[in-house]
């Protein structure tokens, strides 16, 4: 970790901010509906972001999202909340271009010093993706908070959606799972220090790189894994349409997750994904509860899932490993069957 550190430790003491279940979230907003000619996106399907159109050649992608405090090192907490944020973007086959900073602040009990590690960790995100930090908004608040309002642009044409894949077509995974886990672990200082450096490292890479390579090979469809875990953000790729078949033992995870996990070192937030998903997935063979837990462990900052044919999505799992994505095909899209998941 870098100086930044040496401010103050901040993660403990902040708590996190679970997010809405999926179920309480499809709850509310399916009573939310927008229509507009040149709405291209909106609350349907449970996409990464929202898409205008503001000429046949070009559209608008808008996404907002912020979390609490993972790691100690306040310019890396900046980094993995930008990273996180910018995702939604790269999700939809967008280019980030500007960038609001959110931030809730508990100024009574830390310094000034700490936000500017923290705004100084997510404006080098949105740089290396070439967008710009053009304000923001800070509020005084007992919990910290820090993400980023972005706006990205995409042609009309190339939008990736998330729930349109393709029969036959094989899922690329961009980052190994067990974010979640980790996380939790890292708040009760149950991990090393070498284990909280691999995790944070995994979790401030920006999707950008994967999500160009995605558009180079055709990709149709992509989504990143967050809160709904990997089997949530599947179901939302079958769009009850399909039926996707996991691999269990191509998924790529960390060790670490799964020695937290035999200790029940588990977030709220991955119950509440199993609990949801239960009656959308069924297990062929037994991975153990440890390995489920993984599937659907809430992510932050996590990876992108790629649809795209055989031949692409071999094309993109070799291009990312190339360019140091540890990337691997963990799954395939068939007939719908009577189920949306099957792991095997």
């Amino acid at each position: 970790m870098n100086n930044s550190a040496k401010l103050t430790k901040f993660v403990r003491a902040s708590g996190c901010a679970a997010k809405l279940s999926p179920g309480s979230l499809e709850n509310v907003t399916c009573h939310l509906k927008s229509f507009h000619k040149d709405l291209l996106v909106g609350f349907e399907g449970n996409e990464d972001a929202g898409v205008y159109r503001i000429t046949d050649d070009l559209a608008m992608v808008q996404t907002v999202d912020f979390i609490t405090p993972v790691v100690d090192d306040p310019f890396i907490y900046g980094q993995i909340a930008a990273a996180n944020s910018l995702s939604d973007v790269f999700a939809m086959g967008g280019d980030a271009k500007t960038a609001l900073n959110l931030v809730g602040f508990d100024g009574k009990n830390h310094p000034t010093e700490i936000l500017t590690e923290i705004l100084r960790g997510g404006q080098s995100k949105a740089e290396e993706c070439g967008a710009v930090i053009v304000g923001g908004h800070t509020i005084e608040t007992p919990e910290m908070l820090y993400g980023l309002s972005c706006t990205g642009f995409v042609h009309p044409d190339k939008i990736l959606r998330n729930n349109t894949v393709r029969e036959g077509d094989l899922i690329v995974l961009t980052k190994p799972l067990g974010l979640g886990i980790l996380i939790t672990a890292i708040k009760a200082d149950l991990l090393d220090e070498p284990a909280v450096i691999k995790v944070a490292e995994t979790m401030r890479t920006l999707n950008y790189k994967a999500s160009l390579i995605a558009r180079e090979f055709d990709a149709h469809a992509c989504t990143d894994v967050t809160g709904f875990g990997f089997l949530g953000h599947l179901a939302e790729m079958g769009g009850g349409a399909k039926t996707i078949e996991v691999d269990a033992g191509a998924v790529p995870f960390f060790p670490e997750a799964m020695e937290m996990a035999a200790m029940g070192i588990i977030p709220a937030g991955s119950y509440a994904n199993k609990e949801y998903l239960e009656s959308k997935v069924r297990f062929t063979r037994n991975i153990g509860d440890d390995m489920e837990m993984i599937l659907f462990d809430a992510q932050t900052s996590g990876g992108l899932l790629i649809a795209a044919t055989h031949e692409n999505a071999r094309k993109i799992e070799e291009r990312c490993l190339n360019e140091g994505i540890p990337a691997a095909i963990v799954a395939q899209v068939v007939a719908k069957t009577d189920t949306d998941i099957i792991v095997g």
